[in-house]
Formats: C-alpha cells, sequence, structure tokens
C-alpha cells in the first residue's frame, strides 16, 4: 500500500514530500536555543524553504530527465525523510545552498551522455562547484567527480580535461575581485575552513547513532544491488549511473573529514543515496518485503524525534 501510493508521480505527493521537508526544518529551528519567533526569523525561514524545495525539485528534475529511477516520486521522498532523520542538515545556511549548488553541477554531469555542447556542461559544472565551495570549502571534493565523469564517458579530448579547472579558477578570480571591492581584503569572501577533523564525539547521541546506523546500512545494501545492476541498464546510461555511486562515495568522505561537525555535512549525502536507494526499491520483488523496508524509513525519523 505504501509503495504504491508513490509508484506513480502524482501532485499529492509533492504536497507531501514538501510537508516533510518543512516539518524537518521547522523542527530544527524551533528547537535552537534562544530562538525569537520574530519577522526576522520568519524571513530567514522563508530563505530556507525555498533552498530546500528548490533542491527537491532540482533532484526530481535530474532523476526524471536522465531516467536514473523509474516514473515514481520515490527519491523525493526519501531525501525528505533523511532531513527529517537528522533535522541538523536543514539548520545551515551556506550548506544548504552549497549543496544545491553541487545538484545543479551534477545535472550538468550527468547529462554528460548526450555529446552535444560538452564544453558547457564541463564548465558549468566545474563553476557551480567552485560557487559551492566559497559556501562551504569541503564541497570542492566534487570536483573529483568531474574528473571521474571523463573518464566515464571515456572522454579524450584534451579541451575537455582544461575546461573544468578554468571553471574554477574563474570563481576564485570573481571571488578575489568580490572581496577587494566589499572586504578590502584578498580572501574575506571565500570560506576558509581549510582543515579536517576526525572527532565524531557530536554523533554520540541515541538519535544520531540510530539515524547514521539506518541511513548506512540501508545505503550500503542497496548499494550492492545498485552496483549489481548497473550492468543490466543501457550502455548509454551506464556511466550516468556509476557517478551517482561517485557521488556517495565523495559525500562520505566529505562527512568523514569536515572541521566542524554539525550534522549538516549529512545533506551532501542525501541525493546519491536516494536515489541508489529508489533503484533498490524498484528492484524489490516481494511486495511484503518492500513494504517492510520502505515502512521502516518513512517510520523511524518519526519515531526519532519522540526519543
Amino acid at each position: 500500500m505504501i509503495t504504491s501510493f508513490f509508484k506513480k508521480s502524482k501532485s499529492i505527493n509533492f504536497i507531501i514530500v514538501f510537508f516533510i521537508a518543512l516539518l524537518a526544518l521547522l523542527i530544527g529551528k524551533l528547537g535552537a536555543v534562544n530562538q525569537d519567533l520574530d519577522f526576522t526569523f520568519f524571513v530567514k525561514l522563508s530563505g530556507f524553504v525555498v533552498i530546500i524545495f528548490a533542491s527537491i525539485l532540482l533532484l526530481n528534475f535530474i532523476v526524471s530527465k536522465n531516467s536514473l529511477t523509474q516514473k515514481d516520486n520515490y527519491e523525493m521522498l526519501l531525501f525528505s525523510l533523511f532531513l527529517l532523520f537528522i533535522t541538523q542538515s536543514t539548520q545551515h545556511f551556506n550548506v544548504l545552498i552549497s549543496n544545491l549548488f553541487i545538484l545543479l553541477a551534477l545535472r550538468r554531469l550527468i547529462s554528460l551522455r548526450t555529446p552535444k555542447n560538452t564544453k558547457e556542461k564541463l564548465f558549468d559544472a566545474a563553476f557551480w562547484i567552485g560557487i559551492a565551495a566559497l559556501f562551504y570549502f569541503w564541497s570542492v571534493l566534487f570536483f573529483a567527480l568531474i574528473i571521474l565523469s571523463l573518464i566515464l564517458f571515456s572522454d579524450g579530448n584534451l579541451r575537455h580535461w582544461i575546461i573544468p579547472f578554468l571553471g574554477i579558477l574563474t570563481v576564485f578570480v570573481l571571488s578575489i575581485v568580490i572581496s577587494i571591492i566589499f572586504y578590502d581584503n584578498y580572501f574575506q569572501f571565500i570560506d576558509q575552513s581549510f582543515s579536517v577533523s576526525f572527532d565524531f564525539s557530536i554523533y554520540n547521541s541515541l538519535s544520531y547513532i540510530i539515524a547514521i546506523t539506518l541511513l548506512f546500512s540501508f545505503g550500503a545494501w542497496s548499494s550492492l544491488f545498485y552496483l549489481k545492476n548497473i550492468k543490466k541498464k543501457k550502455k548509454a546510461f551506464r556511466a550516468s549511473f556509476t557517478t551517482i555511486i561517485f557521488a556517495a562515495i565523495i559525500a562520505f568522505l566529505l562527512v568523514i573529514i569536515v572541521p566542524n561537525k554539525n550534522g549538516s555535512e549529512f545533506l551532501f549525502l542525501f541525493a546519491p543515496l536516494a536515489i541508489i536507494i529508489t533503484n533498490y526499491i524498484e528492484v524489490i520483488h516481494e511486495k511484503w518485503f518492500k513494504e517492510i523496508f520502505l515502512g521502516i524509513l518513512i517510520f523511524a525519523p518519526f519515531i526519532l524525534l519522540m526519543l
């Protein structure tokens, strides 16, 4: 019953997904210490809502445009549920907007399966990743996804390998110019959180432990089937599906090394993980198991809220 409801794309599905995402945002905001419910609060809240909803719609566009899943809305549902799993992922504007730019870059990279406008796609992807890094430095790790995509799509054109570096350089130069104009400093506009940290003590709470355990166990299990089924995809789409698994790996590395761990770093993992798990749900033949699998992911975050 649960799986059949989201099996087809419907307007009601978008309403449910947006409600879950909004709930995650509000729970995180209202749980913040010394949070005044004034006009400024609601203005800022509106900005957060726009970025989160835009990210969900962009994810849906990427998936449907490139046939990364069947014609359903599981990936949107899962993304919103992941936000509810770790509500801290909705609380940092710089991370939210950085993730949005990473999704824009991912959209351009996956579209490399068609040879049209390759130079523009590569430049755009690098440019968006560069912009993302201005807001959250370690999102620059996704630049490796461009190199991996060039390898996956067997691109031997030397110019295509140079263009991504020009895209990043463009962002770097623009950021310096803006810093000089507005701050009279070369690097004021750049996020300079270059350090790394392997301190995971912030995750030593029951809600974090359960959420992370469920996300990684379900994600790892789904990834095994995802990798196995890539060979069954049409040749033209295999590189796109492989790009998603690499995006998940890079996001996982980001979670491990970021210096200021606060839960928001998991946001970069949600989109690729939602696509991977959706692909697994779609190939489960036993209806009862599919219902239980998706049911756990749906009800678990709500149960966590009561702990």
